[in-house]
């Protein structure tokens, strides 16, 4: 554990880094509670031995600001006082340390509590992993992998946020597979599953890390391709309608033989600064004109018209 020791005393410094090194941790030493800041924003420490009364930040200030940092982290605090009383322990405790110590430092006190605080972090980072791997599961599709609707929502409103002056443009894919109740209908649900699963694979491997792919609903997929043009995100998804055709999955009730997909492109650029909603129902739109056109093609929107690709 890398523990973090603030103390503006030389001896009281050498005592407590003395014990920490003899405990087996890694050991970063400051001389007042500014270097101490400084040195807790640059290297996270699992643990920090603070005095309570230094020059600059003070132990009950580095305490406050430490906690109001912390994200999924947890630092382990202890306060060091000159002599324990119980408004200083009560105050280090409402400023966020852990536990305390009293000068002059007793090397085996302090060494009970570094055991205590590497129990209490290391439960911390399990519950950080634990809650991490929670919204990611949150934010997946069980059957295709792929993101969901969720997670689509917060990419979006990023790309769209009201803080960036000049966001990048970017286009909106609604993807759609063709006849597929009749495909459930003809082969039972359970082959429907490891076909959408395929196609979202298909679709995820066409594309760059940088893009999104997201299961919208059903058969409904919506890709997020980012800094392209129309032109660009056109031959992007001729590109991903042939290669779920490649696949070649029968369907008898298609007039292909197989399984095909249809899409709608929506752009957002500087010529159209459309909302989120507003571009999501332009793609459904194009959708709907590629449906109607004979399906297995794209059709892409130009703010409200639509044309064939």
């Amino acid at each position: 554990m890398k523990v973090l020791i603030a103390d503006d005393d030389q001896i009281s410094r050498m005592i407590t880094k003395a014990a920490v090194e003899q405990a087996g941790h890694e050991c970063l030493v400051a001389v007042d509670g500014d270097e101490a800041w400084d040195l807790f924003q640059v290297h996270q420490p699992g643990a920090v031995v603070t005095d309570l009364m230094m020059p600059g930040m003070n132990g009950l200030d580095l305490c406050r600001a430490i906690r109001a940092a912390e994200d999924d982290s947890y630092t382990y605090l202890i306060l060091v006082t000159s002599h324990g009383s119980r408004n200083d322990v009560l105050a280090g405790m409402e400023a966020g340390a852990d536990d305390y110590v009293t000068k002059p430092l007793d090397p085996f006190n302090l060494r009970i509590r570094l055991l205590a605080a590497q129990r209490i972090t290391s439960l911390h980072a399990d519950l950080a992993r634990y809650r991490s791997a929670l919204a990611e599961q949150a934010r997946r599709d069980p059957l295709t992998k792929l993101h969901n609707r969720l997670k689509l929502t917060e990419d979006l409103g990023a790309l769209q946020s009201f803080n960036d002056p000049n966001p990048d443009d970017y286009c909106l894919a609604m993807v759609d597979v063709d006849n597929f109740k009749s495909y459930n209908d003809l082969y039972g649900h359970q082959a429907g599953d490891s076909a959408l699963a395929a196609i979202a694979s298909t679709l995820a491997a066409e594309v760059r890390d940088t893009d999104g792919v997201y299961r919208f609903g059903g058969e409904e997929f919506l890709l997020v391709l980012r800094g392209q043009s129309v032109e660009g995100a056109g031959a992007v998804m001729e590109r991903v309608r042939s290669a779920v055709h490649g696949l070649q999955i029968e369907h008898s009730g298609d007039p292909d033989g197989v399984l095909t997909i249809s899409a709608g492109l929506a752009a957002y650029n500087h010529a159209h600064r459309a909302g989120t909603e507003q571009l999501l129902k332009e793609a459904d739109q194009a959708l709907y004109m590629a449906k109607a056109t004979g399906r297995n093609r794209v059709s892409v929107s130009t703010g409200g018209a639509h044309r064939p690709q």
